[in-house]
């Protein structure tokens, strides 16, 4: 999929028919994913360049508060200078403004349609501990499984926080250790106790199982919505 650049709006000619173009190609794209119900890298993408144009809007001064994890330093110093550049011809702001104005409404209402399907998937996970909970749930194993079959996709998982805009926030970085197929006796209790015996660096983990009927794929749709679930699971259990 081609991807737009972070300036992509403020770049070479700004023509608004230009960037309509550029811009609707790139919107029926996503769309196109969307439409296959596959909801990553697409969604996080059109939700960056969303804020993206909002703050070059407003003022280039909030850009590095706004998005210190997305732009690097480079991306930040170009977004700057562009903005330096045109801020003092007002009839080519002007022309950027129509720009940003109409890509921003575009825009939100495919960030709409991704946001639906997540909320869809959303409400069709169910989250279970397996086993005693520990105290310590920054870091354990979940199993993956939709009901269509009975194979169980196992993850490690591990927790941090970092802060922006003086708030605290939990992010989760996941790893996949192997498909395991449940039956009579290899039960989510029998799957978390091999991998007590089998890993010993972490005797005494957090386990959940992480359950949904719905046969989406899997990389782009359900473990990124399964793995932020989770987080709010944790943390409303660490409230």
């Amino acid at each position: 999929m081609k991807q737009l650049s972070e300036t992509w709006f403020a770049e070479g000619r700004i023509d608004f028919e230009l960037k309509k173009y550029t811009l609707l190609a790139y919107l029926q794209e996503v769309n196109k994913y969307f439409t296959e119900n596959k909801l990553y890298p697409q969604l996080a993408d059109i939700v960056f360049h969303y804020n993206n144009m909002v703050a070059f809007r407003e003022n280039k001064r909030y850009l590095q508060e706004h998005f210190p994890k997305k732009l690097t330093g480079v991306q930040l110093e170009k977004l700057q200078l562009l903005y330096e550049q045109m801020i003092g011809d007002d009839e080519l702001m002007s022309d950027l403004e129509d720009i940003i104005q109409y890509s921003a409404g575009k825009i939100k209402n495919t960030i709409k349609n991704g946001a639906e399907i997540y909320e869809f998937v959303e409400e069709k996970i169910s989250i279970q501990p397996v086993g005693i909970i520990p105290l310590d749930l920054q870091e354990g194993y979940f199993f993956l499984s939709t009901s269509e079959t009975k194979r169980t996709r196992v993850y490690h998982y591990r927790l941090s926080i970092f802060e922006k805009h003086d708030e605290k926030y939990r992010s989760i970085k996941t790893a996949f250790i192997d498909h395991w197929q449940r039956g009579i006796t290899s039960t989510y209790e029998h799957i978390k106790s091999e991998l007590i015996r089998h890993r010993r660096d972490l005797p005494n983990p957090a386990v959940y199982s992480i359950e949904t009927s719905l046969s989406f794929p899997v990389d782009e749709t359900l473990l990124p919505v399964a793995k932020r679930s989770l987080v709010k699971f944790i943390s409303s259990q660490a409230a």
